[in-house]
């Protein structure tokens, strides 16, 4: 963090200054020197997040820093191959394109000439230049790092309770109307190198035969101003330091841009210049499918024209170097359906399973991120936001008083009704992706009836020409914001960051309509009788809650897959965070075969009487969190200062305001609002709060400078011009 400012020398002088809250603000007077100025910023206050996420996402993390972890993510994005292809998205840049993120990487350079993060000099590592590559392979690892490997994760899960024998009927219940071609018989005989569920945890012999955020646009009809407004609360990993996210003001002659950032990335990926403003939500969009691939020396099988021709796969060898000593060396099988799960050396059948955007993408979303800048309109804005080549949900306002939103994404062309879900074969053609969606197609809306537009990670196939989602997560926070927001017309910035704080849960209503007739005598029912389903810090009634949907969920799935099955999935992965709704589906469901013989009502009693009764004991308050340091969480003592915490978890699975605590891949991890923006066109300046603060130095006062504001649900304002000294 620079005190007292800094000049850089682009093509013109780039000048940086902090604010009185630590956000730089960067004066330019060309595009690509502001571009100049954020790498710069990007390298000084988040040095070390920048150098870890290239690592992570080349693959080379576990040879720098060290680690099992840091192993284990090098060997997923080597699978991926973030880095495959990089150089040729490179070359397909348009010049000023290229020439912006030229700039953002020298001013990276420039960052790190003048500063190393201490971190780096312990472990003995300068990083090297930095290059439009690496800002490909941080824009794909970004997606991928958000949710896209749950649906993955769900294909997945899926194969498993096929190959532990869960009936048919149950999983129909479980994925309604998505099984179309599914042959359990095929699916059975698959061979499953890596499973969702680890080995150590072994599904149930005794079977019964018979796997977020929110932003919303109103429009100037139903605010106070009479102007647009905007709403973005990305839902991330809160539970670590520095941020996520990185706020910046870049200040041009003609304009402005102030939003928050990614650091690793060019521009501002949520925010608002003086014409245009837009956030983002995850899209649940399915871009990962899986094959049967049928395997024999080193080849797999493919029936064409008729005739049954076996072809090689592809071969890529992948050296894994670890600090400690030592080398992994892994052979990875490829074909146009993605890496194989297997040897095929070894006959019999594998899955090969593809991520869509992991190669041939970054130059069209680079290339829309930074035309934002410039975007003079919501129209403009959702054609390029269109072909960003993740899955997001993109809601726009405009200073002309338009709304409106589109989702992005390369989304899979599947053969005739199928979604995704099911492995097919592979050696059929027809099961072949057939290119990918016009984003044209895919779900969006301008200026709706309605006066808004609402997105929190619920279905929205019904607003695109193809059905984009497969699996979503429940429509509680979009009923809740939608039922809200068409309540009054005389939305303002105020009403709208208490919209953002709500915690009335519509998914625990509907599990208290059964329950509260069923709840047996004494104070725990009493409590939960007179909860007004809020999830507040310190709420009882959240806390007995949660204890009777855990363990209801651990009664009814563990009754048929295995309780540590069952207890893995909820412990250990975030596959019920993440779809819940498929879950509670069947927990509502009065006929489910997954309670038979007793029926839902006799199982939501006997868990009540289990849970809440008499006897059961007090509830302990586990509703806390502590952010650890993304490099050196649990390794130092605490009152050295690099966390925070425990903090209080506002919020559930399925308020307007989330908060999830659970744990994944071996760590705690939480679902919160790590950002929030509010802006109303009636204004020059966005109001913000930011879980963290601007620096990643622990001893810099901005290292967790907005943590108690964004809890508390208190917004900083920003805006341009020249700000007073830090």
């Amino acid at each position: 963090m620079l005190a007292r400012g800094v000049t850089l020398r682009g093509r013109g002088d780039v000048h940086v200054r902090h604010d009185e809250h630590g956000v730089p603000h960067v004066r330019a007077a060309h595009d690509a020197d502001a571009l100049l100025g954020l790498g710069f910023c990007h390298g000084i206050d988040r040095g070390l997040q920048v150098v870890l996420a290239r690592l992570v996402g080349r693959g080379r993390a576990a040879a720098v820093v060290g680690g099992d972890a840091m192993f284990a993510l090098d060997h997923a994005t080597r699978r991926l191959g973030l880095a495959g292809d990089a150089a040729r998205e490179v070359a397909r840049l348009a010049p000023a394109v290229a020439d912006a993120i030229a700039a953002y990487c020298r001013g990276l350079d420039l960052a790190f000439a003048r500063r190393l993060p201490w971190e780096l000099r312990l472990l003995g590592y300068r990083p090297e230049p930095w290059t439009a590559e690496d800002v490909v392979v941080l824009q794909r690892l970004g997606a991928w790092a958000g949710l896209d490997q749950t649906q993955g994760d769900m294909e997945r899960l899926l194969v498993e309770m096929v190959q532990a024998g869960v009936p048919r009927g149950h999983l129909e219940e479980l994925f309604p109307g998505l099984l179309d071609g599914l042959d359990e018989d095929l699916v059975r005989r698959v061979r499953l190198g890596r499973t969702m569920v680890p080995a150590a945890v072994r599904w149930h012999p005794a079977l019964v035969r018979a796997i977020a955020s929110n932003n919303w646009v109103v429009a100037g009809s139903r605010t106070a101003s009479g102007r647009a407004l905007l709403a973005n609360d990305p839902h991330l990993e809160g539970n670590r330091l520095p941020a996520v996210w990185y706020e910046v003001a870049l200040e041009l002659p003609d304009r402005w841009c102030i939003g928050g950032s990614m650091p690793g990335l060019p521009g501002v990926l949520v925010g608002r210049t003086p014409d245009l403003a837009w956030g983002a939500t995850y899209a649940f969009m399915d871009t990962i499918d899986s094959w049967i691939e049928d395997c024999r020396q080193g080849c797999f099988r493919r029936v064409e024209d008729g005739t049954e021709v076996w072809r090689p796969f592809r071969t890529r060898t992948e050296r894994i170097t670890r600090r400690e000593g030592g080398e992994a060396v892994v052979e990875l099988h490829e074909n146009d359906h993605g890496v194989l799960d297997g040897d095929p050396s070894v006959p019999g059948l594998y899955l090969a399973t593809r991520w869509a955007p992991a190669a041939g993408t970054g130059a069209r979303s680079l290339a829309a991120l930074l035309g934002m800048l410039r975007a003079p309109d919501v129209a403009t804005g959702m054609a390029l936001l269109g072909g960003v080549e993740t899955g997001w949900n993109w809601v726009l306002a405009d200073a002309a008083g338009s709304i409106g939103y589109q989702m992005s994404g390369l989304m899979p062309l599947r053969h005739g009704e199928r979604r995704g879900l099911v492995p097919l074969p592979g050696w059929l053609p027809e099961n072949d992706w057939q290119g990918f969606a016009d984003p044209a197609d895919l779900p969006r809306a301008m200026n709706p009836e309605a006066g808004f537009f609402a997105t929190a990670n619920q279905d929205l196939n019904r607003f695109g020409r193809r059905p984009a989602i497969t699996l979503a997560m429940g429509s509680d926070r979009a009923e809740r914001i939608s039922t809200l927001l068409a309540a009054r017309r005389d939305w303002d910035t105020a009403s709208t960051v208490r919209l953002q704080m709500d915690t009335f849960s519509m998914h625990a209503e509907r599990f208290m309509t059964i329950l509260l007739p069923l709840l047996p005598g004494g104070e725990h029912a009493r409590t939960l009788r007179e909860w007004d389903l809020r999830y507040e810090p310190g709420a009882r009634g959240v806390l007995l809650f949660e204890r009777f949907y855990g363990r209801l969920y651990q009664r009814v799935f563990g009754g048929v897959c295995g309780p540590e099955v069952a207890a893995f999935l909820r412990g250990e992965t975030g596959i019920l965070t993440d779809f819940f709704a498929c879950f509670d589906a069947v927990l509502l469901d009065p006929q489910s075969a997954w309670m038979r013989p007793e029926g839902r009502d006799a199982v939501f009693a006997a868990v009540a009487h289990e849970t809440l009764g008499p006897s059961a004991p007090a509830p302990e308050d586990d509703r806390r969190f502590v952010m650890t340091h993304v490099l050196l969480g649990g390794r130092l003592p605490r009152w050295l200062g690099f966390e925070r915490g425990p903090l209080p978890l506002r919020g559930g699975r399925a308020t307007v305001h989330q908060g999830q605590v659970y744990r994944s891949g071996g760590r705690e991890t939480t679902f919160m609002p790590s950002y929030r923006l509010v802006t109303d066109f009636a204004e020059e300046a966005v109001h913000t709060c930011l879980l963290g603060g601007p620096s990643d130095r622990r001893w810099s006062r901005w290292y967790a400078s907005g943590i108690d504001d964004c809890l508390a649900g208190r917004p900083k304002r920003l805006q341009p011009g020249a700000p007073r000294s830090a």
